[in-house]
């Protein structure tokens, strides 16, 4: 079962699973909620993805290569018919609240699909460490992920070093790409991870991940959900945005933490992840 539209404000319990999760994410890097949605809503968000890739394929920046056959979208909220229910969800804005903060910002949506075919990944985080990280040990940033499917071993599962995501970065190339002589510390940190329809997790895209080689015959699409404190600066790298319609319809629950522009029309978002997609190319 979905939660409702209209989540109840905060409780202890919700105080109590989200400084659990922060923990986790402070420690591991990582955590996450089985079953935290249906097996059909899960089974709608892929269809969602699957329209939205077909549409963005098609038109130049429209996905951007994240190493052979593997692809990112950014998408908008409208493209996502579940979006008010994933982010009003009681788990996800405890884990906001916990870690980023009551003013939390809802700045990214998209998806990943490694198809059939896919390589291994570089390891890699999703961006440069920031300052306030470096100088303060704070997280800044969470990443959220829902896969449209059910994960098996081959079908090149999310691969993540835990612990590694205040690692310091001198010898990364652009911040983002250790060089191969610490892999080894990753290798010994790798746990795969493997999702079920309706199971979210919640990351530090600091933390030192990858992709895995798919060597079945099918894609493995994953749903992102990007969200930062309000002074991280995550929020310039995407374009999202909402028509008039769309916003006036929304919660006052998301309107509070969806900081991204109304527009009478929307327009198809070109991604602007370059570099990162340059070197996973050469993976």
């Amino acid at each position: 079962m979905t939660t409702p539209i209209n989540a109840a404000p905060a409780g202890a319990e919700d105080v109590e699973v989200g400084e659990r999760a922060r923990a986790a994410i402070y420690d591991e890097g990582i955590t996450a909620l089985r079953g935290a949605f249906s097996v059909a809503w899960a089974d709608a968000m892929r269809a969602d993805i699957e329209t939205a890739f077909a549409e963005a394929i098609d038109r130049p920046g429209g996905a951007v290569g994240r190493g052979p056959h593997r692809y990112y979208v950014e998408i908008h909220p409208e493209q996502l018919g579940g979006f008010v229910e994933l982010v009003t969800h009681p788990w996800v804005t405890a884990v906001c609240t916990a870690v980023l903060g009551p003013q939390y910002e809802i700045v990214e949506l998209g998806f990943d699909i490694p198809f059939a075919g896919a390589v291994n990944q570089p390891w890699h985080r999703d961006f440069p460490m920031p300052e306030v990280t470096r100088t303060e040990g704070r997280l800044d940033s969470l990443a959220f992920n829902l896969t449209g499917v059910d994960t098996t071993d081959d079908m090149g599962p999310f691969e993540i070093a835990v612990g590694t995501q205040f690692d310091e970065e001198p010898d990364f190339e652009h911040g983002m790409f250790p060089p191969k002589s610490r892999y080894g510390r990753y290798q010994e940190r790798a746990v795969r991870k493997y999702p079920q329809r309706g199971d979210i997790s919640a990351r530090s895209a600091l933390t030192i991940h990858r992709g895995t080689e798919n060597r079945s015959s099918l894609s493995r699409p994953v749903l992102v959900l990007g969200v930062d404190a309000p002074d991280a600066t995550n929020g310039d790298k995407h374009d999202m945005a909402v028509t008039k319609e769309y916003w006036a319809a929304l919660p006052e629950q998301v309107r509070a933490h969806l900081h991204c522009p109304v527009v009478d029309k929307l327009t198809p978002i070109t991604q602007k992840h370059t570099i990162e997609g340059l070197v996973m190319g050469d993976a």
